[in-house]
């Protein structure tokens, strides 16, 4: 590809005017700066990959009242803020049982109950509702 399309791709450094280009690291490749290292400018773009995936017009956001999304995440599906640089509110899509509801104690330290939990995966598993004084779980609803 010519430098030409190259530069025209990247843009300039927003620090010092300098054309960007695309570095290389151990696991990953990202957008630098070609005045390194006298500007250290970065940019991942992976972490501007938009994760939403509905808005949900009409419910507000209850620290600034922007309206809510469904985003999919490192660990699965969560509902957050669609004014996300400015308003970090994460939410659950899942709300966790009550503790109180549960009947079943914990084996391991006998004064926690189970409650329903999900893994990244979207399973289902139980666990001591005083974690992470007690760490005991299972697969298998008590």
């Amino acid at each position: 590809m010519p430098s030409q399309a190259l530069a025209q791709a990247y843009g300039d450094c927003p620090q010092c005017n300098a054309p960007l280009q695309q570095k290389f690291s151990k696991k990953q490749s990202f957008i630098g700066c070609s005045n390194y290292p006298q500007c250290e400018y970065i940019h991942n773009p992976k972490s501007d990959d938009d994760s939403t995936i509905k808005v949900m017009s009409g419910t507000p956001c209850p620290q600034c009242a922007s309206d809510l999304a469904i985003k999919k995440g490192k660990y699965g599906m969560f509902l957050g803020c669609t004014a996300f640089p400015d308003c970090h509110y994460i939410g659950s899509l899942n709300p966790q049982a009550d503790p109180a509801e549960s009947q079943v104690f914990c084996p391991k330290c006998k004064t926690g109950h189970y409650v329903a939990r999900m893994n990244k995966s979207g399973k289902t598993f139980w666990g001591c509702s005083q974690y992470p004084k007690c760490d005991h779980i299972t697969n298998q609803q008590p």
